[in-house]
């Protein structure tokens, strides 16, 4: 028995078509370009979509006392934390402080300190004699029940501040106390400090003496400018005047604009356009990143996105780091009418995992062919545009929708030129001398939040802790 070698072989001439070769001749079965970045998008199915005919949609409200974002900023040089002075206006006190020098000295006087978990950062009943600002960790605030017992009166995280009664009183007392749930850094800016400084500048001593007479407005539990009226009066009693006033200068949004130019060669639009379009397919994939670029805009976006403009009281912490059934049911008790959570696939399996832990079965419901879990009747739609930071801590949304419940709406304008999908178009821009055809894609969008309560966020949700 003989056996050829590989030369040899390929000495002997070809005796059939080579593979290769007939694979140009053969008809192949083939699919569509696919594109791993395409979503199911959510948010964009969910949200309620406003005509705006203008390009800018105004929101008129009732006027409210409140201002800033409730949060202060700090600026970290290896393990030493210091606050940003500007963000020091957030304090009620020293809103509208523009004395940049007397800002730039009291951030200087903050103190740092550190305090371990389940230590007392502020008793209950103690004086108030500084101003606490929480650079990083999360503290409890518990209170005393009516019998006596210990309860829980919420949490505080990151950027959160207690005690500015001490820049305007000192006879004022800790309500509740303060306590360590994590390892804490806190800033602290002491009243004696405070008013040091103030003998040195009449800026900030006429800025404390101005916020120490202002009259408390009369609002209601939600911030609004009261309105006076009389209920359960007999007889003929004077029933009082009053009038609903309105915010004098409303946030106003423009419709953001996500764009970008398509170049297909004249070559490939003549020549290879069956059996696929090729130009058809390129635009196709072009409107699906841009669909998913505009969804990340509506959730990340520091002008109009859901997690920039959640109201700071709107903002919960998880009281066991994971998100469990009770955190939950908080974020929903905090508006009424909660139309959908929004969560990243992460949140959604740590919520899982909390409710088997717990021996729950969250129910689903189907949405166009897709099982979607839900708690309390209120569905759980995955987004991964929510953002998972390096600590594997991510955030939960839930809000309510639509203009009649003074929600969450999108806005778009439709009836664009070239208009290919709702406020999405296609526009032929010409053939430049390389023989290369361009087309303009752009799409046109933005969100708003009608009323502050439509939009809740649990924070600082831990994704990868297992039980």
């Amino acid at each position: 028995m003989s056996v050829r070698t590989e030369s040899e072989a390929l000495d002997q001439p070809q005796q059939s078509l080579g593979a290769s070769a007939a694979r140009n001749l053969a008809t192949t079965t083939k699919s569509a370009p696919q594109m791993q970045e395409i979503t199911s998008r959510w948010l964009l199915r969910a949200l309620p979509w406003v005509q705006v005919q203008g390009g800018t949609y105004r929101v008129n409200r009732r006027l409210a006392y409140t201002v800033g974002d409730g949060r202060v900023t700090f600026v970290q040089t290896g393990d030493r934390v210091s606050v940003v002075p500007e963000e020091l206006r957030e304090l009620p006190p020293l809103r509208d402080f523009e004395d940049q020098d007397a800002l730039q000295e009291l951030a200087g006087r903050c103190e740092q300190r550190t305090y371990p978990a389940g230590s007392v950062v502020a008793a209950a009943g103690d004086l108030v004699d500084s101003v606490h600002l929480l650079a990083h960790g999360r503290i409890a605030r518990v209170g005393t029940g009516p019998y006596g017992d210990e309860t829980s009166l919420g949490l505080l995280a990151d950027g959160a501040y207690f005690g500015e009664q001490a820049l305007l009183s000192d006879e004022a007392v800790w309500e509740s106390s303060a306590r360590a749930e994590t390892e804490c850094t806190v800033l602290v800016l002491s009243r004696a400090d405070v008013l040091n400084l103030a003998e040195r500048a009449p800026s900030l001593a006429q800025q404390l003496r101005r916020a120490a007479l202002v009259p408390e407005q009369r609002t209601n539990k939600y911030g609004e400018a009261a309105i006076d009226l009389a209920a359960g009066h007999v007889g003929e009693a004077v029933i009082p005047h009053t009038y609903v006033d309105y915010e004098a200068s409303p946030r106003e949004y423009e419709l953001s604009v996500a764009q970008t130019v398509l170049k297909v060669h004249t070559r490939v639009a003549d020549l290879y356009n069956q059996p696929m379009n090729q130009t058809e397919h390129q635009l196709r994939l072009t409107v699906e990143a841009l669909r998913e670029r505009q969804e990340d805009e509506l959730v990340n976006n520091k002008e109009f996105g859901l997690l920039s403009n959640c109201a700071y009281d709107q903002r919960l912490q998880p009281h066991a780091e994971v998100p469990s059934p009770d955190d939950m049911d908080e974020l929903l008790s905090r508006r009424r009418g909660s139309k959908l959570f929004l969560a990243h696939p992460r949140a959604i399996a740590a919520f899982g995992r909390e409710c088997n832990r717990r021996g729950l079965v969250p129910e689903s419901i189907d949405v166009n062919g897709h099982r979607i879990p839900t708690w309390r009747g209120v569905p759980i739609y995955p987004c991964n545009k929510i953002p998972v930071a390096a600590d594997r801590t991510t955030s939960i949304i839930c809000m309510r929708t639509g203009e009649e419940d003074q929600g969450v709406v999108g806005l778009h304008q439709t009836g664009l030129p070239d208009e290919i999908e709702p406020s999405l178009s296609v526009r032929f821009m010409g053939i430049d001398e390389q023989a290369i055809i361009s087309y303009l894609v752009t799409a046109y969008y933005s969100a708003a939040v009608l009323v502050p309560d439509a939009l809740g966020i649990l924070e600082n949700v831990q994704t990868s802790r297992w039980s």
